[in-house]
């Protein structure tokens, strides 16, 4: 059990940290980029970011735990964007194509790396 409790807390730390990376982003962005074209420019770094973590930092026992973990990071994202975005920053119009990728890449994101890994064994 105190393993689990490891795993969990490892999974909503790298969680939070994935979706602070890129707020942060946003927040660099915005004095650069036009607004409605900031997702489009965070995604490329936030997915290699994401990668580098699901590869170096995340080690899960069995697939079904990295689907565990995408569906975790998804709500977080979810949650997170809407308290510190929508409803702080009172950012209008949040939700566009970009956003619905960026949700489906965090789900999906762990599910290769799951598969990846455990294609190999």
């Amino acid at each position: 059990m105190k393993n689990k409790g490891k795993v969990f807390v490892n999974t909503v730390f790298w969680g939070f940290i994935l979706w602070f990376f890129g707020y942060v982003l946003g927040f660099v962005f915005f004095a650069f980029v036009p607004k409605d074209l900031i997702g489009w420019y965070i995604m490329p770094i936030a997915v290699a970011f994401t990668l580098w973590v699901l590869l170096k930092k995340i080690k899960r026992e069995e697939f079904m735990c990295y689907f565990g973990l995408g569906l975790i990071w998804t709500i977080m994202a979810i949650v997170l964007d809407y308290v510190f975005l929508v409803k702080l920053l009172n950012a209008t119009n949040y939700y566009k194509l970009d956003v619905y990728i960026y949700y489906i890449l965090t789900f999906v994101l762990p599910l290769i790396i799951g598969l990846y890994r455990f294609k190999k064994k």
